[in-house]
């Protein structure tokens, strides 16, 4: 039987900059040496671990790449960060929901 975590639908999930700020603690590179490794500036990677700037579609194959586990992983990541923050922010009051089949 497998078991799945559930997460706590108030609490936000967190940003990919955070994971990817945890993966680094783990290993034996500068953020200097990342940024290089993945062709880009230290001050994307910096904004990007921050959480001031999403990770796109070709940061999250860059990630993947460097880190060895797809782009996919990313895109989820930055796509279930941003729905959580745009269920709260976004006015969604005066829009009807469809009863579709």
């Amino acid at each position: 039987m497998a078991i799945t975590a559930k997460q706590n639908p108030s609490r936000c999930p967190p940003h990919p900059g955070e994971v990817i700020e945890d993966m680094l603690k783990d290993l034996d590179f500068s953020k200097i040496a990342i940024a290089k490794m993945l062709g880009i500036s230290r001050q994307q990677l910096h904004a990007i671990l921050a959480a001031r700037k999403p990770v796109s579609p070709e940061m999250a194959a860059r990630l993947g790449k460097l880190f060895g586990n797809g782009p996919s992983l990313w895109l989820r990541l930055q796509a279930a960060h941003d729905a959580w923050h745009a269920e709260r922010e976004v006015d969604v009051s005066a829009i009807p929901s469809l009863n579709v089949a």
